[in-house]
Formats: C-alpha cells, structure tokens, sequence
C-alpha cells in the first residue's frame, strides 16, 4: 500500500499537461444561405477540446429561456509562484480570456496554459486541472477497494464477492511477475506491477465514463506516460545484474569491430524499451477516444438523420472494444515492465 501511495502522490507531482482549448465557428449569412441553416461546427477543436486537459470541468449545459446555452462548469483552483509572488484563485477568474492582475503581475490562460504577461518565463504552475482532479478520483477508488478488500481478509480467509474479483486479478499479476521475473525475485517488484496495472486500468474506465465526473484523458497525456515508463527505466537499471550492465556495456563473445557497433544499439536499447511503453500507453488511449468522438461527429458533419444510427451503433461497438482495450494496454504496460525488470535482474553472464 505504501508503493501504491508513493506512485500516484508522484505521478501527481510530475504530471504537467498539455491542454488546448475548444472554439467553434459561425457560418456567415448570405443570399443564398437560408435563415435557419445550421450552425458549421469545427470538429477538431471540438475533439482537441474533449480529450485535452482544462480547468475547468464541464458538468451540464442546457438552454435558457433566451435561448442561449449556458454551460454549467466546475472552475478548479489556479496556483502559481512567480517571482515571489504566488497565485491562488479559481478558473472563472479567466473565463473568456480574461487576465488577473495580481501583485504586479498580470496573469492569463494561453490554450490552457497559464503566462505572465510581457514575460517569456512561465510561472511555476501546480493547479489542479481536470486531469489531476480524474487522477485523485482514481486513487482514493483504488484506496477504498483495496483497504475494503484488505479489511474483509481479517474477518475472513474467504473471499467473497467483489473481493473474490479483486483476489482473482491480483493472482493474475502476481503470475506475470513469476513468470517474467522469477519466483525468486518477484516478490520484489509484485507491488510495484500491482499499482501499475491498477492504476492504468482505472484510470482508463475513469475516461470512458461520458459524463462528470468522467470523460477525462489522463491516460492519453504523454506526461503521464511518460512518468510512468520512467519509473520502469530507474527500477529496471537499478536492479540490473552486473551481467546485464557487462552485457550493454562490453558485449562480450563477439568480433571487436562488431561491438562498436553493437555496444551503440545496447545502450540505445535501454532508452527505447521504456520509449516504447509511453508511446503504446499514449496512441492507443488516445486513438480510441478520437475514434468514438469521430463516429459521433459524423451526424453534424452531414446533417442528417439518416446517417445517426449508424454512427451511433458504430460508436457504441468502439466504445465497447476501448473498454476491453482499456484493460488490454493496462495488462501490455504491466507485462513489457515485468519482461524488462525479468531481463536485467536475471541477465546471466554464459560468455567466457
């Protein structure tokens, strides 16, 4: 449990997200143009708006009697230091591009990105955006399943129900970990998969869920990624066997012209392997949420009525496979981490 806390408390400190706002544009009248012709709407931004991060959290939105939409939000808090002067305040302060002059400075969102104005040197900014805010979600249910979990083992040895569930996908791990590391060995790094597996996987569902407080995709920001798969590189190289490191670094067993080139692709190596990790991780959640938004968009793209069950069914059919592919690319980051950690901690040197 402690491994659990320290990996998402870190994660929590590392993560800085990239964002990009959502806009739409408005089709110009004409002669020729009927009245009542529907409003063009720019699909990319509104799929940038969706699965970037923001902070502020859209909730609702309906229409007054006006007429006019009105989005409910919940505005996040905005913290920053700059030069010693440090911000707390909430979204709305910014809402419709507007700036906040504080101390002396006056501050302002740029895609979601908080500047100084007549400064080239961003501000260090912790705010709690969306992303963060889904990734808290996401520990405190990891926390209450396992504490639940670890609480009905005092009462019983026997599992029942939702912890039967649980226990059934723990073994799964703990499998992987035997397998890949070793019986020996695995009972040092089993905490560690656990928390990876868990953590990808529930952060995947959390951004499955169409509404608050889901729909966020932290999974899908290679900030996030990329943390994660550089916990996998220290603990991989800092276990490593001095095999494994003789291997990379001298390549024994081979002609001295081939290792100038093979000592060059070992030490690559090292740094592609967890590349790898971010960028499956990344494109895959990523490429699944454009998918479903993309088949959505196509009703208000043609205007048509003819063309929403289709795109609806087909939307539906890949909302389904990204809740089994949510589980998959959590059960692929866990495994490649156990298969790299297994290579470099039990690496045997079989050169004379």
């Amino acid at each position: 449990m402690k491994q659990l806390a320290f990996l998402l408390l870190l994660s929590i400190t590392f993560c800085t997200l990239p964002q990009q706002a959502m806009a739409q544009e408005e089709v110009s009248d004409s002669s020729t143009v009927a009245a009542d012709e529907p409003e063009a709407i720019d699909m990319n931004k509104l799929i940038s708006h969706h699965i970037s991060n923001s902070h502020s959290w859209s909730i609702f939105g309906y229409k007054n009697e006006e007429g006019e939409e009105v989005e409910v939000k919940l505005h996040l808090p905005v913290m920053a230091y700059y030069k010693g002067d440090f911000l707390f305040t909430t979204s709305d302060s910014f809402e419709d591009g507007a700036k906040l002059e504080h101390n002396g400075n006056v501050y302002y969102l740029d895609d979601e990105h908080l500047r100084v104005e007549g400064s080239n040197e961003a501000p260090f900014d912790f705010s709690l955006t969306r992303n963060v805010v889904s990734m808290l979600l996401s520990c405190a249910i990891l926390l209450l399943v396992f504490v639940g979990t670890a609480r009905s083992y005092k009462k019983s040895s026997v599992p029942r129900g939702r912890h039967s569930l649980v226990e059934m996908m723990v073994l799964f791990v703990k499998d992987i970990a035997d397998e890949q590391i070793g019986k020996e060995k695995s009972g040092k790094y089993t905490n560690y998969l656990l928390t990876l597996f868990f953590f990808i996987w529930f952060n995947n569902i959390i951004g499955l869920i169409p509404f608050f407080p889901g729909s966020s995709n932290l999974s899908g920001n290679i900030s996030f990624t990329s943390i994660l798969a550089i916990f996998t590189f220290i603990l991989t190289n800092w276990n490593g066997s001095k095999a494994y490191w003789k291997h990379n670094f001298t390549v024994p067993g081979v002609p001295a012209l081939m290792k100038v080139i093979l000592i060059p692709v070992e030490i690559i190596s090292m740094f592609t392997k967890p590349f790898t990790l971010l960028v499956r991780l990344f494109a895959n959640i990523t490429g699944g949420h454009i998918l479903v938004l993309s088949l959505f968009s196509i009703i208000f793209i043609v205007h048509s009525y003819a063309m929403a069950i289709p795109s609806v069914l087909l939307a539906f059919m890949i909302f389904a496979l990204e809740l089994i592919f949510g589980a998959l690319q959590a059960y692929i980051f866990t495994l490649l981490s156990a298969l790299y950690i297994g290579l470099a901690t039990n690496q045997e040197d079989h050169h004379e």
